[in-house]
């Protein structure tokens, strides 16, 4: 970090420090969030299809299921930083769907669609710039 370009060049140092944490408390929640809102989700799929089929996804028994286990399971995965890339990829696609579903299908707007374009950002950094500090990715030195 420069610290040259803050006000108060001091604070480089407090910074420095909370980085990492930052990154691994936003993964944490972000894929416990997700977690906890596919729970009901992954306990019964099926009670989706419905839904998935409404929008325009068939077959609507697939969607389902793929709604259910990138909610959990990818929640899952985010939080413990093992295929993050590829998981948050998933929930930033689903999390779009939702914009869609909330914005255009519903007629909502910004209003029903605020807290969906908030995780498809979360999901999108991760997405894009892996699981980083203290993710099971690193422990295989690999990602995707």
């Amino acid at each position: 970090m420069n610290t040259e370009r803050l006000y108060f060049p001091a604070l480089g140092g407090v910074y420095r420090t909370l980085s990492t944490p930052s990154i691994v408390l936003m993964r944490v929640i972000c894929g416990v969030a997700l977690m906890t809102h596919g729970w009901g989700k992954i306990q019964d799929p099926m009670m989706l299809v419905g839904m998935v089929e409404s929008i325009g996804f068939q077959p609507g028994w697939l969607w389902a299921w793929a709604l259910a286990i990138t909610e959990f399971f990818g929640g899952l995965f985010i939080a413990l930083g093992l295929f993050t890339r590829f998981w948050a990829a998933a929930a930033t696609f689903l999390l779009l769907v939702t914009v869609y579903f909330h914005w255009i299908l519903k007629d909502e707007g910004w209003g029903g669609s605020e807290k969906s374009i908030l995780w498809l950002t979360i999901t999108y950094y991760f997405a894009v710039h892996g699981g980083q500090v203290f993710a099971l990715d690193r422990l295989f030195k690999r990602e995707l």
